[in-house]
C-alpha cells in the first residue's frame, strides 16, 4: 500500500516514483468516497490542473474515477489556477474540488488538493478521513473508474470555462478606477504556469501597458522552480529596470502565491507586501473585525491590527487555518509569510492573481513606488525586520504548535 499522506495543502510526490497513475487514480477513489458519504448541498467535483507534466491526463483519470462513482464532473479544457478551481466550486454549488498540482515545487514532482465545498484548503479533520479511506481500499478491484466518453454520455462529465466569471470577479474586489487612472506599466511573470493570461487580461482591460515574460507553457518551467521568490526573478526584475515598469508581478505554478519587484528593481518579500496591504484595506474598505496570519508571519500585522482595533488571530503553518478565520471570522484579510493571502468577499483559498491586483491597485491609489509607500508606513508605524531561520530538527524534538 502506497503511502498516500496530506501535508500542509494537499498530498506532494515524484512522478512515477509514487505519483502514478494508479497511485492517483487511488487517491481519487477514497475522495469520491469520502465525497459520497458526505452530507453536502452541492453536486459534483470541479477537476483543475496546473502545466506540469501530464497533469490534465492525471486530471481526466480522477475525472474517470469520480464518475465511475456516479459524482458528477466538471472539468475545465486547459489549466486553471486553484484559486480558480476554488472560485468554481462556488459557481457550481459543488461538493468540492481537487486540482493537480504541485505549485511552487521543482517539475519532478506533480500532486493533488482537496477542496471542500466551501472553497477553501481541506482541514485535518477531512484529510484524515480521507487517508483512512485509502486504507480500506484493498486492490484495483475496489477502484470504480469509467473512461471519459463514457461519463460523457452518461451526462457525468461538463467541460467548464470559469476564466470570465473569475477576472470579472476579481475586477470587483479591487478599485478598477484608481488602476484606470494611473497608467501603471507592468510586467508580468507566470512562471511557465497556470497563471498565464489572468494578471494580462485584467490588467490591460483596465487600460494598464502589460509585458509578459515565461508566458508559455514548459512543464520543465525553464530548467527552475515555479517560485515567485527572489533569486527566480532575475529575469523580471531586469525586465522591469529596462522598461520603467512601476511593477512586477510573479505568480507560482498554480497561481496560488505572489512575488513583487518594485519599479526600482528591488524585491519585496510577502511579509512586506502584507502590512503594506493590511493598512492599504483598513483605510479603503469597510472596517474589519479581524485580520489572520500563521505563527511564521510578520508581526507588523499585529501592530497595524491594534492601531485599527481589530482582532490579530494567530494560525499554525499552513492556510488551511487562514482560510478558515476569513470564511468563520470574517477577517478582512489573512496572509502567510510564503505568499498566500486572500481577503474578505472571496473565496477563503489562497490567491496569486488576487494579491497581484491588490498590490498594482495599491500603487495607483497612492501614485507612489511601494518602497516609498513602505518608508512612510515605517515612518508612522516603525519597522520590525523579518528573517527566515530554517534548521534541522529531530521529529521527536519538534514541538506542537497550538494555537488554543
Amino acid at each position: 500500500m502506497p503511502q498516500i499522506k496530506f501535508g500542509t495543502d494537499g498530498w506532494r510526490s515524484l512522478v512515477a516514483e509514487d505519483f502514478t497513475f494508479g497511485n492517483v487514480r487511488l487517491l481519487a477513489q477514497a475522495i469520491a468516497d469520502h465525497v459520497n458519504d458526505k452530507d453536502c448541498s452541492g453536486e459534483g467535483i470541479v477537476v483543475g490542473y496546473d502545466n506540469r507534466f501530464l497533469s490534465k491526463e492525471f486530471a481526466e483519470a480522477v475525472g474517470g474515477v469520480l464518475a465511475g462513482n456516479s459524482i458528477p464532473v466538471f472539468i475545465s479544457p486547459r489549466a486553471i489556477p486553484t484559486p480558480v478551481v476554488a472560485f468554481s466550486i462556488k459557481t457550481f454549488r459543488t461538493c468540492g474540488g481537487v486540482m493537480i498540482t504541485a505549485s511552487h515545487n521543482p517539475p519532478e514532482y506533480n500532486g493533488i488538493k482537496f477542496i471542500p465545498e466551501y472553497a477553501g484548503p481541506a482541514m485535518p479533520d477531512e484529510t484524515d478521513k480521507i487517508e483512512e479511506k485509502i486504507k480500506k481500499i484493498t486492490d484495483s478491484k475496489d477502484i470504480c473508474a469509467i473512461t471519459k466518453s463514457q461519463a460523457i454520455e452518461r451526462g457525468l462529465w461538463r467541460e467548464i470555462d470559469p476564466v470570465m466569471e473569475y477576472n470579472e470577479h476579481v475586477k470587483g474586489l479591487v478599485d478598477t478606477t484608481a488602476i484606470r487612472n494611473a497608467g501603471l506599466k507592468i510586467v508580468v511573470d507566470p512562471l511557465y504556469g497556470a497563471g498565464i493570461g489572468y494578471l494580462e487580461e485584467i490588467l490591460g482591460n483596465l487600460g494598464c501597458s502589460v509585458e509578459t515574460i515565461h508566458g508559455y507553457r514548459d512543464p520543465l518551467f525553464g530548467g527552475g522552480m515555479p517560485d515567485p521568490g527572489e533569486k527566480n526573478l532575475v529575469l523580471l526584475r531586469k525586465k522591469v529596470l529596462d522598461s520603467g515598469a512601476h511593477l512586477g508581478l510573479a505568480l507560482d505554478g498554480d497561481a496560488d502565491r505572489f512575488g513583487i519587484i518594485d519599479s526600482n528593481g528591488e524585491f519585496l518579500n510577502p511579509n512586506e507586501i502584507l502590512f503594506l496591504l493590511f493598512v492599504h484595506l483598513a483605510r479603503t474598505r469597510k472596517k474589519g473585525k479581524c485580520v489572520a496570519r500563521t505563527v511564521a508571519t510578520t508581526h507588523m500585522l499585529d501592530k497595524v491590527a491594534s492601531f485599527y482595533d481589530m482582532e490579530l488571530m494567530e494560525t499554525p503553518v499552513g492556510f488551511k487555518y487562514i482560510g478558515q478565520c476569513l470564511l468563520r471570522d470574517g477577517c478582512i484579510l489573512g496572509g502567510e509569510e510564503s505568499g498566500g493571502m486572500s481577503i474578505d468577499g472571496h473565496v477563503p483559498e489562497k490567491d496569486g492573481i488576487l494579491g497581484s491586483m491588490l498590490v498594482a491597485e495599491l500603487v495607483a491609489a497612492e501614485g507612489k513606488s511601494l518602497k516609498e509607500i513602505q518608508k512612510e508606513f515605517f515612518a508612522e508605524f516603525g519597522a520590525l525586520k523579518s528573517i527566515r531561520a530554517d534548521l534541522l530538527v529531530e521529529q521527536g524534538k519538534k514541538m506542537v504548535y497550538s494555537s488554543n
